[in-house]
C-alpha cells in the first residue's frame, strides 16, 4: 500500500529534465534521507523528486514501537540532546513531546557489582567518564587503556557499564576511542537521554508526515529487487538506507560487512508497586534493565509499567542464557516481579545494533558511504560518526549531500574508501 500520493505537479519548464531520487528503505536513516532530499534546492526547483521505497507494511525500521497496550521499541531507545539528531529534529518541531529522567525516578538507579545492588558506581568509574574522547587512543583497545589509569577491576565496570550504548558482550575489547565517546555522553550530567513519549513511533510518524507535505512519494509493502534498484539508479542516484546484511545482497556487494553485537531483549508488563529500580545496570556483565513507564505512563495501561532489559551476548552464548541473565537483574531490582507479569516478549537482535569499532579503526573504516555509478549507503553501519541513531542520521545527510552534488554515474570504486562525513 502507499503511504502517501504521489507529490503534486511541479513546474520545470519546457523540456527540463527531471530527475527521481530514490530512497530504498524506510527506517530511521531512510526517513532523514528522504527529508534532506526534499529540503534541497534540486527539489525546491523541480529538477528532482523524491521516491522513498520501503518493504515492510509501515515505516520505521528499528525505530518502530509496538502497537497496542505495550508501546516497546526494538530494545532501549533514547534521543541524545547533545547531539546533532537532536538539534535537526527540533529545528524542524519533529521531536514532539518529549520526557527526561525524572529525578524522583533517577534515585532508583541501581549498580550490579559482586553480586550485589549499589547505588552508586565505583567513583573510579565515574572519574574515567568525564574524560573527553579524543583523550582516548584510537589503536589501543579500552580494557588496557582504561586499566592503565584506574586499574583492572575499575576498569571492567566502566567497560561492562557502557553496554547499553555498544551491544557487545565485551566492550573492554573495542578501540577505547570509540568505547570512551560513548562512555563520555552516557555517564554526562544533567543526563543527555530524552524520551519521545508515546515511544520513537511517534517520531517516525512526525518525520513521515513531515516528508509527504514536503511532497516525497512514500510507497510502503514495496520492496525492492536487484534488477528494481539498476533501473531506478539509471533515472537518478539511490540511497540505500536498509540494514548492511540486505545492502549487502541488493547491490550484490560481499564487502559491505561490519562487526555488530548480539543482545538478548526483553520486554514486561508489570503490575505497578511502589520501590521498584529505575534502572540495573550490571557492572559484573554487560546488561541493562529499564523501566520506561518511570518518565513516560502513556507505554502501558493504566497500573501497569513498561520494562526494557537488553544483554549482550558471545558469539556462542544463546538467547535463553542471556533472558536468564536478565532475570536475575530483575529478582535483584524488582523483587516479586514474576507474580505481576502481565504481559512478555524476548527476542534475539543479531547485527541490528549498530557499528563496532576494533583497536586501531574508528568509522572511517567502515562501508563508505559512496559505492560508485550514483549509489549510496546510509545506517548504522557505515562510514559515519556519532552515538547509536546519530550514525544513520549522518550517514543520511551526507549520502544526500553526495548523490546531489555529483555527476551522476561518475563515480568509482576508488572514490569509497575516500568518502568522509561531515559531523
Amino acid at each position: 500500500m502507499s503511504a502517501a500520493a504521489r507529490p503534486a505537479n511541479i513546474s520545470t519548464g519546457p523540456g527540463a529534465p527531471v530527475t527521481t531520487l530514490t530512497v530504498v528503505g524506510g527506517g530511521f536513516a531512510g526517513l532523514v534521507a528522504a527529508v534532506s532530499a526534499a529540503e534541497s534546492a534540486a527539489v525546491r526547483s523541480g529538477r528532482t523528486r523524491v521516491h522513498l521505497r520501503e518493504a515492510h507494511h509501515t515505516a520505521g525500521g528499528r525505530a518502530r514501537t509496538a502497537d497496542g497496550p505495550y508501546r516497546t521499541n526494538e530494545g532501549p531507545h533514547a534521543l541524545y540532546s547533545r547531539g546533532p539528531l537532536w538539534a535537526w529534529l527540533r529545528r524542524r518541531d519533529l521531536t514532539g513531546p518529549v520526557a527526561a529522567v525524572p529525578v524522583r525516578a533517577s534515585l532508583g538507579v541501581r549498580f550490579h557489582r559482586a553480586g550485589e545492588l549499589r547505588r552508586l558506581p565505583p567513583m573510579a568509574v565515574l572519574r574515567l567518564g568525564r574524560r573527553p574522547a579524543h583523550e582516548a587512543p584510537v589503536d589501543a583497545d579500552f580494557h588496557t587503556w582504561a586499566a592503565s589509569l584506574i586499574g583492572e577491576r575499575d576498569a571492567r565496570y566502566a567497560a561492562h557499564s557502557i553496554g547499553v550504548a555498544v551491544f557487545h558482550h565485551d566492550p573492554g575489547t573495542l578501540s577505547a576511542r570509540f568505547v570512551q565517546e560513548r562512555l563520555h555522553r552516557v555517564l554526562a550530567m544533567p543526563p543527555e537521554a530524552k524520551y519521545p513519549v508515546g515511544g520513537w513511533g511517534s517520531v517516525v510518524d512526525r518525520l513521515v508526515a513531515h516528508a509527504v507535505r514536503l511532497g516525497v512519494r512514500i510507497d510502503t509493502g514495496s520492496r525492492v529487487s536487484t534488477a528494481e534498484l539498476s533501473a531506478a539508479a539509471a533515472l537518478g542516484p539511490v540511497i540505500v538506507a536498509t540494514s548492511l546484511p540486505a545492502a549487502r545482497g541488493l547491490l550484490a556487494d560481499d564487502t559491505l560487512v561490519q562487526q555488530s553485537g548480539r543482545t538478548a531483549l526483553l520486554d514486561l508488563g508489570l503490575r505497578a508497586r511502589r520501590g521498584d529500580a529505575f534502572i540495573v545496570c550490571d557492572l559484573d556483565a554487560p546488561g541493562w534493565v529499564e523501566r520506561f513507564t518511570a518518565q513516560d505512563a502513556t507505554l502501558a495501561p493504566p497500573g501497569e509499567q513498561l520494562i526494557q532489559a537488553q544483554l549482550p551476548l558471545a558469539p556462542d552464548e544463546s538467547r535463553h542464557a542471556g533472558i536468564v541473565r536478565a532475570e536475575r537483574l530483575l529478582d535483584l531490582g524488582l523483587p516479586g516481579w514474576r507474580e505481576r507479569v502481565t504481559y512478555r516478549s524476548e527476542a534475539l537482535a543479531a547485527g541490528r545494533t549498530g557499528a563496532l569499532d576494533l583497536p586501531g579503526s574508528t568509522w572511517r573504516e567502515r562501508p563508505a558511504i559512496d559505492r560508485g555509478n550514483g549509489v549510496y549507503l546510509a545506517g548504522d553501519q557505515v562510514a559515519a560518526p556519532g552515538l547509536l541513531a546519530e550514525v544513520s542520521f549522518n550517514s543520511a545527510l551526507e549520502a544526500v549531500s553526495l548523490a546531489l552534488r555529483t555527476p551522476r554515474h561518475h563515480g568509482t570504486n576508488s572514490s569509497r574508501r575516500d568518502t568522509r562525513t561531515r559531523g
